[in-house]
């Protein structure tokens, strides 16, 4: 039958979802094993939430119910490729992925502390950055007492690394 001949009101609406953060493509998904956690955290909540709903023939609920499932495809694809790292096997006096790196930035009074993280866990409010970051990128492989220079348009930031831990 032609679309034509359909009431508007019959027309399933398709739910619109935000995609997850950003990781560009061929970047493996690495994340902490806290990440993971958080992710099948995400995933059991997302599935309670779509069990109880009731979707009978209330078009709102349906819609809800497929806004879930499509939320639940992307995140089932950052956990399918996700690659848990266990930070205990990192070296110590380097930075790699899951470091959390003490920073002396510039010449502040105080200290910044981030940790690099997998991109579904990146939250700097709580200090935790990804690691396609580009302060993360300038940080990787820099031992305690190296300088990362982060090139801005008409200055740099320099990132003293004071301190490492996993």
């Amino acid at each position: 039958m032609s679309r034509g001949f359909v009431k508007e009101d019959d027309q399933e609406e398709i739910p619109l979802v935000p995609p997850r953060a950003d990781l560009p493509a061929g970047v493996a998904n690495y994340v902490t094993q806290a990440g993971m956690e958080e992710l099948l955290a995400e995933k059991t909540r997302l599935i309670t939430e779509r069990e109880l709903l009731d979707i009978n023939d209330d078009k709102d609920r349906r819609i809800a119910f497929n806004h879930i499932n499509a939320k639940l495809k992307l995140l089932n694809g950052r956990i399918n490729n996700a690659i848990t790292v266990d930070l205990s096997k990192q070296p110590p006096n380097v930075v790699r992925f899951g470091a959390k790196v003490t920073l002396k930035i510039d010449k502040a009074k105080e200290n910044t502390i981030y940790q690099i993280v997998g991109v579904d866990e990146a939250d700097v409010s709580k200090g935790k950055i990804s690691f396609v970051s580009p302060i993360a990128k300038l940080l990787m492989d820099k031992k305690i007492g190296d300088h990362a220079i982060l090139e801005l348009p008409k200055t740099e930031r320099v990132f003293e690394i004071v301190d490492i831990q996993y």
